[in-house]
């Protein structure tokens, strides 16, 4: 992709909006890509993105049929309209690939992600973050006298706020999965 444009827009996340070289809003998109589950698969799709200068926000992949043999990768990347749909159209060519949907265009998705933050601190601080994460209903899954471990499932923009929250109380360490999303309804 080439370099971008920022143009001052009217979007409600953003006082600017990112735009290429054509004009086209770039957005994030998450697509759900169902493959066969042999060795190499993943190398090869990954592959489709670096080797065209895409860029991959997230990604996650796990089996999710055992007898058949596939596994459903997640990845959220950004682009106008017309690199979401070369994307989409050479994942699809790939003889590994059986089904490509864009979550983000077909309708409503669910989308949450897991990630554990180590906080360190003491007094107060140990104090506002237990009240912080008691708000984000985060759970604490190890704990010292110096630091906690919160665990916190949501949608990623829920684990940035919460990131964005913890870093003057002493956050550590963050590990995030990536996200997984599934189409709402039926």
């Amino acid at each position: 992709m080439n370099a971008l444009n920022i143009k001052k827009g009217s979007s409600s996340h953003s006082a600017y909006e990112l735009r290429d070289p054509n004009g086209d809003l770039i957005e994030s998109h998450t697509l759900a890509v169902l493959v066969a589950n042999e060795s190499g698969v993943l190398a090869r799709v990954i592959g489709l993105f670096s080797g065209r200068g895409y860029n991959i926000e997230s990604l996650t992949v796990a089996e999710v049929d055992h007898e058949g043999h596939r596994s459903r990768i997640t990845v959220v990347t950004r682009g106008g309209p017309a690199v979401i749909a070369q994307i989409k159209a050479q994942l699809e060519r790939m003889v590994v690939v059986h089904e490509v949907h864009d979550l983000t265009a077909e309708g409503p998705a669910v989308q949450r992600e897991l990630a554990l933050f180590k906080v360190r601190g003491k007094g107060e601080t140990r104090v506002e973050a237990m009240q912080l994460a008691e708000i984000f209903r985060a759970k604490v899954v190890d704990s010292t006298l110096e630091s906690f471990v919160f665990e916190l499932t949501g949608t990623p923009e829920k684990i940035d706020a919460f990131a964005d929250l913890m870093r003057p109380l002493g956050l550590a360490e963050i590990a995030r999965t990536g996200v997984a999303a599934l189409s709402r309804g039926v």
